[in-house]
């Protein structure tokens, strides 16, 4: 039996070299996304349109292995999807960046100090938000 892999984005930035890498690795592969960004990415394999702004039905009733989330930038939708999904996989995998660390000369690693946010619940991301809401996706 091949491991089903739920991969949350999938065909922006890093996703498609995850994809690329489950499926030489005969991972079953699935992809939940909007079908906006490179649409013409991995049309043999299954792709579930949704978003994660309102719409997670397609997530209903379905069961993975693992989930990797390459696509968090705002904790109220990792919120949301881990709860759609508490009962339906197994494992949890958030793609998080080094932005989430506050700057200072190198190195790096996870006990370094994390940027904070004067406002947790904005969704808007800039420059200035984009770290610390995915140190708060994080968290989530």
């Amino acid at each position: 039996m091949h491991h089903r892999l739920l991969i949350l984005g999938g065909t922006g930035f890093i996703g498609p070299h995850f994809v690329s890498a489950a499926r030489k690795r005969g991972f079953a592969v699935t992809l939940f996304n909007r079908g906006r960004t490179n649409p013409h990415l991995f049309r043999d394999i299954e792709i579930l349109n949704g978003d994660r702004n309102g719409d997670l039905s397609a997530l209903v009733g379905r069961t993975w292995d693992t989930v990797i989330d390459t696509a968090a930038f705002l904790p109220r939708h990792v919120r949301e999807t881990t709860a759609q999904l508490r009962t339906a996989v197994g494992r949890y995998v958030l793609i998080s960046t080094i932005s989430v660390y506050m700057p200072r000369p190198a190195p790096r690693d996870e006990d370094s100090e994390v940027v904070k946010i004067a406002a947790p619940d904005t969704e808007t991301i800039t420059v200035e938000t984009y770290g610390a809401l995915k140190a708060l996706c994080e968290d989530a």
